[in-house]
């Protein structure tokens, strides 16, 4: 299977006419916050629309969220999970996010816990100190990008190719700045350091590499959320595209892939700050990057629509069969869903109540140390954590398994719920791969996060009594 295998598959997912969709920033502040907690103590549900406005021009999908007091992780809730130093009792936090998710106001900061930006042992001193560091840090890597392409940093981002894979190198300083003209349409092009660095002879092929990347991801981000008001601002835009060009920069082997927008078009939403942003959708793509690293003779997410035929033919062995006789035994079908976690099958907030339901029943209280210190031995990680309640639901199950092969994550499930869900009209309907296509992209829309995340939990208990038996 080669990369062009899966773009023309992605391809074939998402010609389907859907329409993507995203958030308004709120950071909460006391007045706000003082209003949702009203709102729970009086018991009413709360609507959600006002968190992630929705251009008035634009139809998607009806959100099925909606914040209910007792299960919805409210403000309350969330500080009253705090000892007075600042460490975090996440045990009793977890249930609640896999009942009701978690409230809009508070969703950025929960976040960075789920997907291990920070160590819930830690105190309030320590994280702030963290969080200078790596807002630091980033500026640092920012401030690289932005001296070999001043476009970085500068409020605007381009569309147009600064540098085509026909040219292995700018013969002159002029050829430079005249690409970044036509890139941006602006003449403010002059740098130091630009010069410097060209004056010194032909790019270095990690430059080149990353230049070759910049257009595409500014054609994925003007395509992406583009029903929300959040992105009729430049500015924010703008935020997009530094992220995942600073991103593309650091990480070699991944650079940027089509989709990644997708993943990372929320935490700018949820993040005032955009190091924090950043760092958010990096500890993201710790999970699925894998998904993405491509060679010549495959590409990553191979592994996971293999897991997946593997998961599938031990609990639907009937509608495996019959994929595999319509020529879709490698699941190509399913690589949208995987590679960007449902965000094109549900609305935008129902994507958001998805994700944090994943990763609150998948969390593990020491993934901040498995990211930080990854010598660190899986042995001596788990002696960290004594209480079994500060694991996720199902980690707590996948820790039950005697295996050194790592646990499948909880999004093959999830996609295997879906074509359990179908799998009458899979049988029924579907006489080639054409229509495999047409009923799953028929679930846009229709899915419930929370059912299908329970329907992921059983389908995994099933598949682990099955597979322990063969």
């Amino acid at each position: 299977m080669t990369s062009t295998t899966i773009t023309t598959a992605w391809a074939r997912a998402t010609d389907n006419g859907d329409v993507k969709d995203d958030a308004d920033e709120n950071g909460g502040g006391r007045q706000e916050r003082q209003k949702n907690e009203d709102v729970e103590r009086r018991g009413k549900t709360e609507p959600v629309d006002s968190y992630y406005e929705v251009r008035p021009e634009c139809t998607v999908p009806e959100t099925k969220f909606k914040i209910k007091p007792g299960k919805t992780l409210s403000v309350r809730k969330w500080q009253a999970a705090f000892a007075p130093d600042g460490q975090l009792d996440i045990g009793k936090t977890l249930g609640r996010i896999h009942r009701g998710g978690i409230h809009p106001t508070i969703r950025g900061e929960v976040w960075e816990f789920l997907l291990g930006c920070f160590d819930p042992r830690s105190t309030y001193e320590e994280r702030e100190q963290l969080r200078k560091e790596r807002r630091e840090h980033y500026d640092q890597w920012k401030s690289v990008c932005h001296e070999i392409f001043p476009v970085v940093g500068s409020g605007q981002f381009i569309t147009a190719p600064v540098i085509t894979k026909t040219v292995s190198q700018f013969k002159s300083l002029w050829c430079f700045k005249r690409q970044i003209v036509q890139a941006t349409g602006t003449t403010t092009t002059s740098s130091d350091m630009v010069n410097d660095l060209l004056s010194k002879g032909p790019l270095d092929q990690r430059i080149i590499n990353w230049l070759l990347l910049l257009h595409q991801i500014g054609l994925d981000v003007k395509r992406t959320d583009r029903t929300l008001v959040f992105y009729e601002k430049q500015e924010n835009l703008a935020k997009l595209w530094d992220i995942l060009s600073v991103y593309a920069w650091i990480d070699r082997d991944v650079g940027y892939c089509q989709g990644m927008s997708d993943l990372a078009s929320p935490m700018i939403i949820l993040l005032d700050n955009e190091a924090d942003a950043f760092w958010c959708f990096e500890r993201m793509m710790r999970r699925l990057r894998g998904n993405f690293r491509c060679t010549e003779s495959s590409v990553g997410v191979e592994s996971q629509l293999s897991h997946l035929a593997m998961v599938t033919q031990v609990i639907d062995p009937k509608l495996h069969q019959h994929l595999e006789t319509l020529g879709g035994g490698d699941y190509l079908f399913a690589v949208r869903m995987l590679m960007v976690l449902f965000r094109r099958e549900f609305s935008f907030c129902d994507s958001l109540y998805l994700w944090e339901m994943m990763w609150a029943l998948e969390y593990d209280p020491d993934l901040f140390y498995l990211y930080e210190e990854p010598s660190l031995s899986m042995n001596e990680s788990k002696m960290r954590s004594r209480s079994m309640r500060h694991y996720g639901k199902f980690e707590r199950e996948n820790m039950k398994i005697k295996s050194d092969e790592a646990p499948l994550p909880i999004s093959v499930f999830l996609v295997a719920s879906v074509l359990k869900e179908k799998s009458t009209q899979l049988l029924h309907e579907a006489r080639g791969l054409d229509d495999v296509v047409k009923i799953l992209n028929d679930v846009t829309g229709s899915l419930d996060a929370k059912k299908a995340c329970n329907e992921a939990i059983k389908l995994h208990k099933k598949y682990l009594k099955k597979a322990k038996m063969t």
